[in-house]
């Protein structure tokens, strides 16, 4: 039986360096994101998060450790959203 592929749809937002980490934890609590990614303001991808359904609040500890560490050191960045 042949899977069905779904075209993901992309959407992004610039924030400042002090609501990455909140945006980012908003995006995840909406449950339909496929990936994140953070990009900095010269283009340099810095950190892809890719997230499925069953991911817990403990898989994603590390993940968003790393996300407030980026918040530390950047002062504007895009955030690309990759939806189902």
């Amino acid at each position: 039986m042949p899977t069905k592929k779904t075209k993901a749809k992309t959407e992004s937002f610039k924030v400042d360096g002090e609501m990455l980490l909140k945006k980012v934890k908003d995006l995840i609590r909406e449950g339909n994101v496929r990936r994140i990614k953070i990009i900095d303001k010269s283009g340099n991808e810095l950190i892809v998060l890719p997230l499925t359904l069953g991911v817990v609040g403990a898989l994603l500890a590390p993940p968003l450790a790393a996300v407030g560490a980026i918040a530390a050191l950047v002062t504007e960045c895009t955030i690309v959203v990759e939806r189902e």
